[in-house]
This record gives C-alpha cells, sequence and structure tokens, in this order.
C-alpha cells in the first residue's frame, strides 16, 4: 500500500537539500515530485541544476499552466497528473491532481492554497507501510524546515 507525504518549502536550497537527500535514501525517482512556481529565480535555479544537479534525477521535468493558479515547473509523478488530467482541469488542478496521488481532498485544498502563494511542494510515495521510510521523509523535512508536513 503506497501513501503520500509532502511539505511546503520556500525557497529553492531548501528543495535541492530535501530532494538530494531523498536520493540518497534510496527513494526511487518514480515515487518523488516537486511543484514550482514559475519564476525568474526559480527557472534560472531549475535549469542549473536539470543540467547537472538533483533535478536532473527525477522523472521529467516539465513547464505547465495550471487554470487560476498560473505558470508551474514540476517533475515526478505530479507532473504526469497535472498534464494528463481532464478531472484536474474541471476540478481545480492542483487538488484533483494530489487527490488522485492518494492524497485527501482536505490536504490537497491545503496544499493548493500554498502553491498559490507562491510555495514549493515536494511529495514523496512510500510503498511501505512501515516507519522506515515515513520517518526518515519525516525527519529530512523537518531538518530542511520545511512547513504542512
Amino acid at each position: 500500500m503506497s501513501k503520500i507525504m509532502s511539505c511546503t518549502i520556500k525557497i529553492n536550497t531548501q528543495a535541492e537539500k530535501i530532494l538530494t537527500e531523498l536520493q540518497s535514501i534510496g527513494f526511487s525517482k518514480q515515487n518523488v515530485s516537486i511543484l514550482f512556481p514559475d519564476r525568474a529565480d526559480t527557472k534560472k535555479w531549475v535549469q542549473e541544476k536539470h543540467a547537472g544537479g538533483v533535478l536532473e534525477w527525477l522523472a521529467g521535468i516539465g513547464s505547465l499552466a495550471i487554470p487560476g493558479i498560473g505558470p508551474f515547473i514540476a517533475a515526478g509523478p505530479i507532473l504526469a497528473a497535472l498534464s494528463g488530467s481532464v478531472l484536474g482541469a474541471a476540478m481545480g488542478g492542483v487538488t484533483a491532481a494530489l487527490v488522485g496521488l492518494k492524497m485527501s481532498e482536505y490536504e490537497a485544498k491545503i496544499y493548493e492554497r500554498k502553491i498559490k502563494e507562491g510555495l514549493i511542494l515536494i511529495s514523496v510515495h512510500i510503498q511501505d507501510v512501515g516507519i522506515g521510510k515515513r520517518k526518515q521523509a519525516l525527519i529530512i523535512f523537518k531538518n530542511a524546515d520545511a512547513s504542512e508536513i
């Protein structure tokens, strides 16, 4: 059974720290998602890291416009959920995509609000139901001063 654990962060260096640590403890690139607001500083950072850093590790990276929210850069399962979801466009983009990725609607709405405020969303899909990977991800999120864990 798969569980999703997510957080929001304010700055790119926090994102880099979290992604690097998730990779180092064995999370697969197919189980990690990130959603950035498409701003000049973020776009520059994404281009640098995608060309030879931690974003290169993630499964796919692309730009998309979310109706009612704006332009974003995404990678991982959330990119596929947002770009391929007719339901997502009808329900409101991010909320529908996150619900489709097994997040509760209540949590998904909180994350959508935070994304609208310009924060970065990172999610991990944890396959085991034991506390090992969940606890490790929680520690990584907390050590990076993430919010809404």
